[in-house]
Formats: C-alpha cells, structure tokens, sequence
C-alpha cells in the first residue's frame, strides 16, 4: 500500500496500458480517476476497481481540450480534495512517413500526444502544489529517443515529451513544488493501439515492419501492460523520491540494437 490515500488521474485510461495502471495503482491503495475520451471503455475501467472494493471515478475527458483538462481536474478535487499523482499516458499512432503525412493527420497526432501532455503537466502543477507535491508520469515511447521511418509525426510527438518531461522537472525541482516529473518509454506493448496499427498494415507491409522491429527484441516477445506498471508505481512512489527528469526504458532491450 505505497499509495494509500493518495490521488491518482490516468488518463487514457479505458484500455490497454491505461487501464494496467489504473488497476495497480489502485490496488497499491490510491484513489484513481479513470480519465479517458472512450466512456464506454473507461466506465469500465473504473467499474472494474469499484467491483475490486477501490474508489474510483470515471470522467469523459478529451486531453487536447484545455476546458476539459479544467473541468476533469475540477472533478477530481470535488471527489477527492487533492491531486497526488498524474499518468500522462493517453496517445495515438497513425502510421505514416514524412512524405506521406497530412498536415491533418500531423497536428492530430502532436495535439493528442504532445499537447495533451503539456496541458496535463500545466494545469496538475497547482493543485499538486496545494497537496504539497506530487509526481507526474509522462508517458512517451522508445520512439521518444530512436525513430521508425513509417510513423514520423508519432516520433516527433514523444519526443517532445521527453524534452518537456525535462523542461516540466527543472521548472518545478527550481521553484520548489515538491512535484517530480519523470518520463516512461515503452517499446512494443501488446495493445489496442500496437495491435490496430500493425493491422491496418498490408500483410507485406506487416511483415516488413514487424522484421525490423517486433521480431528484433532481444528478450524474444512483445510486452504486455503489466510489464510497465511496476515502472509506474515506483516513479508514483516515494521510492523514487530522488529523481526527476528522468527516463526509464521498458523495452525488452530493442535500444541495445
């Protein structure tokens, strides 16, 4: 129970990785807001912890929305007075390169990946100040750090979350906050998202890009949610109460390449 009493918001949180740390977060004795666009998904997710015996709600949230960041943190603070932990984790990922990228699709993507980010990280930092600090978890991807050739405006986006995890920290370490901002890079992650992309792949095309890159992680399989959720409490933890600004790769090793 790390985190009894605590405050946790997940946003993203109806399916795959969301979801994995909803669940562990709550079951290390937080109190967790299921945050997530997809009510469907995310009702479940939250009516899964309330079946577990945890306390928990679900809100509708769009995270490129700056009204609904206030209105969703507002809730939060109405439900459960305080704000301890925030999981930056929402994200999609349209495969395209840079010659085939939209405009459309490039804004699309850096608002829902990047921007949401910003804004989660912006609009947290006071009410975390108020619970006398806080961590933030920003989720990017080992795409934040190397690149893949066929989802160039994914690529961009994590890696500017990794630079404003960095940004985010110094400014809250500098200013006293008591808030940790840290960074998580997942490789290839067993869910909704990984699955429907490499689905909407030509079977040529899947196999080309699965060769390059599923089938090149040295631990031999692709990850599942709960490998990252250990990653997650630790940094939601204050036995991570040292670091800031830092980023953990959960990868299976595909950087070591």
């Amino acid at each position: 129970m790390r985190l009894k009493d605590k405050v946790a918001f997940v946003t993203g949180g109806a399916v795959g990785m969301g979801r994995a740390f909803a669940v562990a977060l709550a079951a290390e004795g937080a109190r967790v807001v299921v945050a997530d666009i997809a009510e469907e998904g995310g009702r479940q997710t939250a009516e899964l912890l309330r079946s577990a015996g945890h306390n928990t709600i679900f809100v509708r949230h769009d995270v490129t929305d700056e009204a609904s960041w206030e209105a969703a943190l507002a809730a939060t603070k109405a439900e459960f007075g305080r704000l301890d932990i925030l999981v930056n984790n929402a994200g999609i990922a349209p495969g395209a390169s840079v010659e085939d990228c939209s405009l459309n699709q490039w804004n699309k993507v850096l608002a829902v990946n990047l921007t949401g980010v910003f804004l989660g990280c912006k609009l947290s930092i006071p009410l975390m100040r108020e619970a006398g600090g806080g961590s933030i978890i920003n989720i990017s991807s080992i795409w934040g750090i190397a690149a893949d050739q066929v989802v160039v405006a994914y690529c961009a986006s994590k890696a500017g979350v990794r630079g404003l995890t960095k940004s985010a920290a110094l400014h809250c370490a500098t200013e006293k906050t008591g808030i940790r901002v840290n960074s998580v890079h997942p490789g290839f992650v067993r869910t909704p998202m990984v699955e429907e992309g490499i689905g909407s792949l030509s079977p040529e095309a899947a196999q080309i890009y699965n060769s390059r890159t599923v089938d090149r992680i040295p631990m031999g399989r692709i990850g599942e949610p709960e490998d990252l959720t250990g990653v997650v409490l630790f940094l939601a933890s204050d036995d991570s109460r040292f670091m800031t600004g830092a980023e953990l790769v959960v990868d299976g090793g595909t950087l070591c390449h």
